[in-house]
């Protein structure tokens, strides 16, 4: 069953200002290192973070939340299994908040998506429960 479903529309030439304004003070406060470490490997470093930005958007959204209520940036990450397929890890008050709403016998799932098209970044984030027994 699906449990939550949120969408995000980044601007890549926004994150990049803001990355050329705050700099550290900016990656520090909402990406982990795993986030900044992937960035820093890529070409289109802003582009990167606009997708993960949009992700967290998106995840704050499928639950519910959005950016309030305790959640923190860092609460949710993007990281990429072996085959490049992004991943979205829930911490802290975002990891409560999925606790909260999964049913009972069930396990939560988070699916992300990202894409990029200069100047656009995009997430789409759905949270699935799955029955623990597999039916």
């Amino acid at each position: 069953m699906i449990l939550g479903i949120g969408t995000d529309l980044a601007n890549i030439d926004r994150i990049q200002g803001t990355l050329d304004r705050f700099g550290d003070r900016f990656r520090n406060r909402v990406f982990t290192e795993t986030e900044q470490r992937k960035a820093a490997r890529r070409a289109d470093v802003a582009g990167t973070y606009a997708k993960r930005w949009a992700a967290k958007e998106a995840c704050s959204k499928a639950l519910g939340t959005g950016l309030r209520m305790g959640i923190a940036w860092k609460d949710m990450a993007v990281s990429n299994i072996d085959t490049g397929q992004p991943r979205m890890q829930v911490t802290g008050w975002a990891a409560d908040r999925l606790a909260e709403m999964t049913p009972p016998g069930h396990e939560a799932i988070i699916h992300v998506t990202l894409t990029d098209d200069h100047p656009w970044a995009q997430a789409i984030v759905l949270i699935e429960a799955r029955p623990l027994d597999g039916d």
